[in-house]
């Protein structure tokens, strides 16, 4: 963790990070339309007494910390941002904004950003992908998300703080003070909290301890070990070793930005394969929407459960799968359009759509694979199968389609020219001087 911030990145890991951070700006740019985002700012404009950093799509200038939350908060206002599927939690929407915040207060170049927010992916990913995911969350009742981003944005910001190995030891050990979140955000009906817990929070967490440490404060050496340690807590009934080996394992040449996932579509996980399933049969043999009889739609069963008929778009399958066949696309405004839930033209395709938990489809979890069957008039049935959603490590979007996502996104807020001049600077931070140069981009005029 000392080393990374000047340790050289592998050719695909500098590329992937440059996107990642470009989708996670975009996240958060998009994000300050939504009511999670408008919190958010009016959160940092409450607080903004000490002018340090940043808070995107808007003019406030706030705290190191209370910039990370912010932005954090506006990152994952809604399902834009990415997500990393082995380790079931979203590392750009906490790491990004913490690699931010404290790049800014210790005023760090492009080049030690770039490292800073590759190490958050390394070590937060790793912690949960430790300690279990399914079984861990069910038993313990613990979310994945906000423990990753926790680990995730104190490895960044202690990066961006540039804290040598001792001062790294103290700071994993806050961060294990504040690891926390538990599973409540499922029944959050306006992503407020489910954006706290899943960023804002960790993301807080993390410049918090770094900033502690980086002020002196000291700590255990080692909150892995000995009485009480962080994994004898969170895995008790795990082999110690094998755990410390796992948390370890080829970090420095395996880098989890590689295999995050950056969504195609800005809905929640469990939707990405169907859509892109009825994308491929629309362009396959197109049809109108008053031709379909039924659809029908198989997944795990317990992704079904986490998507079925929710309050809000974003996250309901059958609403989204509707608004694909009235649209033959699923745009970011439609996917945040609440009133047309209750538009008779959406609610007569929706009544045609069945969701499917498929208990052979859970065994191949994590991978999210979807059945799409459409039946139309005269009984022609047409089917795809998505096995590797569009995105995904397996089936990634090349640069132009991040570009493309990000400036349909940002557009709408900053303008064309602000949108265009972040992209490029995104995309060449190893040359940018001092990551303060980014203000002036990430706000409003």
């Amino acid at each position: 963790m000392t080393e990374a911030g000047t340790g050289p990145l592998p050719s695909e890991a500098l590329e992937k990070t440059k996107e990642h951070i470009l989708d996670t700006f975009a996240a958060m740019v998009s994000g300050s339309e939504l009511a999670p985002g408008r919190f958010a700012i009016s959160f940092a404009r409450a607080h903004s007494a000490e002018k340090t950093a940043t808070v995107a799509a808007s003019d406030v200038v706030c705290g190191a910390i209370e910039a990370a939350f912010s932005n954090a908060m506006l990152a994952h206002s809604d399902e834009t941002d990415d997500s990393h599927a082995p380790s079931e939690s979203h590392p750009g929407a906490s790491v990004v904004p913490a690699a931010l915040a404290a790049g800014e207060q210790f005023n760090i170049d492009g080049a030690r950003f770039l490292h800073a927010v590759a190490l958050g992916y390394d070590v937060g990913t790793r912690v949960t992908m430790t300690v279990g995911v399914g079984a861990f969350q069910t038993a313990n009742h613990i979310s994945t998300h906000a423990l990753a981003g926790t680990f995730g944005s104190a490895a960044a910001a202690g990066c961006a703080a540039a804290l040598n190995e001792q001062q790294m030891r103290w700071l994993i050990d806050y961060a294990s003070q504040q690891a926390s979140g538990i599973k409540t955000w499922q029944r959050d009906t306006d992503h407020i909290e489910k954006a706290f817990l899943f960023a804002g929070m960790p993301a807080r967490n993390g410049v918090t301890a770094a900033l502690l440490v980086q002020a002196g404060a000291t700590g255990v050496d080692d909150v892995l070990s000995g009485q009480d340690n962080f994994l004898a807590d969170y895995a008790p009934q795990a082999d110690p070793a094998k755990l410390a080996a796992n948390l370890i394992n080829k970090l420095g040449e395996r880098y989890e930005v590689t295999r995050t996932n950056i969504k195609k579509w800005t809905v929640g996980s469990p939707i990405q394969a169907p859509l892109d399933a009825l994308e491929i049969i629309l362009k396959r043999r197109p049809f109108d929407a008053d031709q379909v009889q039924s659809v029908t739609v198989r997944v795990a069963s317990s992704e079904a459960a986490i998507v079925s008929n929710r309050e809000l778009p974003d996250i309901c399958m059958q609403h989204m799968i509707a608004v694909m066949l009235l649209d033959k696309t699923a745009s970011f405004k439609a996917a945040h359009d609440k009133p047309r839930m209750q538009d008779p033209a959406v609610l007569k395709q929706r009544a045609k759509v069945q969701l499917i938990g498929d208990a052979e489809l859970e065994r191949q979890l994590p991978a999210r694979i979807a059945i799409v069957e459409v039946v139309l008039t005269h009984a022609t049935h047409l089917t795809e199968t998505v096995k590797a959603v569009r995105g995904t490590a397996e089936n990634p979007m090349p640069r132009d389609e991040v570009i493309t996502k990000a400036s349909e996104l940002m557009t709408p807020v900053l303008g064309p020219d602000r949108c265009g001049k972040l992209i490029q600077t995104t995309l060449a931070l190893e040359s940018l001087k001092s990551v303060r140069e980014l203000r002036p981009l990430l706000q409003r005029s």
